[in-house]
């Protein structure tokens, strides 16, 4: 029995009168709660359940976070996951996903989906694409088949998956770049705002939310200008784009500190990208609410996991006779109940469960994190979680 069965014979034990209607969607809505110095802590609103910031969102490229079940996934602490806009349209195909009754129930995921808009992928394709001021024209890394991905095309996308938040198409250029080069990327990026948003009013369902990318290269002026153009334009929340790409972590927060003070405070700030968890804790202590990356799934299948004492790789020879686990003090099975030497044991032998396990622990890892960043700033003592980090990881972040 599903839970949503579950549910509705509950209602039905309990007397309740059914309906023959659905009830309005929430409103897509963000309350801060708490700051502390710049970092904040809150609440997203969706039709499809709240989402506590600062966020970290696992990535489900292809409609599956790797290596987890979707329950699992939700009992790490995970609110909302990120689902990817050219991996989807590619294979099984969106307007498939739509009749099959949308990704939520395609992957049996009913928590909050957030959808990127496919510009980051197609855009590193490099050889394969040809960039306009239409869109982009590519070639899929699958077959080779030609499409063209267009603002409008890449919301209509995101609408028949049926994603609650939304990403405007953008250009992400690599960096370094040259100053004129960046001003004619970003300007680009903010024509494609205007025509994601038109599309968006005409696409989407009630309840749904598309945010705006700040793009700019690692340039103050650009920055500040593609923001005050984005917040005219107007958006429930705004992004980060562009960072995280190979400029190193000083560089990225020099970035975020001339960019976040300027954008929205009762709007979500979302991180593209991002990342390592120094990475992240250096980002919320600037002002940064929401962040998905690849790392802790991609880590967990390559034998890396990430403790609160730093990475640990798991298939060095010193963990073949080492009995104790990764995290004793873990909530989470995987951290708490497998030996390294174990571990090691199935990376070594190639047995699918090491990749999973390591998984599992990455994303709880992640998660923990982040409740641990939310509690320390509603607490008003982001400083002394930042000296414990740095203590225990030798990673500075301010």
């Amino acid at each position: 029995m599903t839970r949503r069965n579950e549910i509705a014979d509950s209602d039905k034990e309990a007397g309740a009168t059914p309906t023959t209607h659905c009830p309005l969607p929430i409103a897509f809505s963000f309350t801060l709660h708490a700051t502390d110095g710049a970092a904040r802590t809150g609440v997203i609103s969706t039709s499809r359940g709240e989402v506590r910031t600062p966020a970290f969102m696992p990535v489900g490229t292809a409609g599956t976070v790797k290596a987890m079940f979707p329950e699992d996934v939700a009992a790490t602490g995970a609110d909302i996951i990120l689902g990817n806009t050219y991996h989807l349209m590619l294979r099984p195909g969106a307007e498939r996903v739509a009749a099959l009754g949308g990704l939520h129930q395609f992957m049996n995921w009913p928590r909050p989906i957030l959808t990127d808009s496919g510009g980051y992928q197609v855009m590193s394709l490099s050889s394969l694409r040809k960039l306009t001021e239409e869109g982009v024209s590519f070639a899929s890394h699958i077959d080779g088949s030609r499409h063209m991905l267009t603002p409008e095309r890449s919301i209509e996308i995101q609408c028949l998956l049926g994603a609650d938040i939304q990403m405007q198409l953008d250009e992400c250029p690599a960096m370094p770049i040259a100053h004129e080069k960046a001003v004619e990327s970003m300007r680009l990026s903010l024509r494609w705002a205007e025509r994601s948003k038109r599309a968006f009013a005409e696409k989407s369902k009630p309840g749904q939310a598309l945010f705006g990318i700040v793009q700019g290269a690692n340039y103050e002026d650009l920055r500040r200008e593609s923001l005050e153009r984005l917040r005219e334009i107007g958006f429930p929340g705004y992004s980060i784009g562009g960072l995280a790409v190979g400029e190193g972590r000083e560089e990225m927060f020099r970035v975020l500190e001339f960019t976040a003070p300027h954008m929205d405070e009762g709007k979500p700030r979302y991180l593209m990208g991002v990342g390592k968890p120094a990475d992240i804790v250096g980002a919320v202590a600037r002002g940064l609410d929401m962040f998905d990356c690849v790392l802790p799934t991609r880590a967990g299948r390559h034998g890396q996991a990430w403790t609160p004492d730093g990475p640990v790789t798991i298939t060095n020879a010193r963990f073949a006779d080492d009995e104790t686990p990764l995290d004793p003090a873990s909530a989470c099975p995987a951290s708490r109940d497998y030996s390294k030497a174990y571990l090691h044991h199935l990376f070594k032998a190639g047995e699918y469960l090491g990749a999973m396990l390591l998984t599992w622990h990455n994303l709880h890892y992640y998660q923990q994190l982040m409740a641990d960043l939310r509690a320390a700033i509603a607490a008003g003592r982001l400083g002394d979680f930042i000296a414990e980090f740095r203590a225990r990881t030798g990673e500075a972040v301010l």
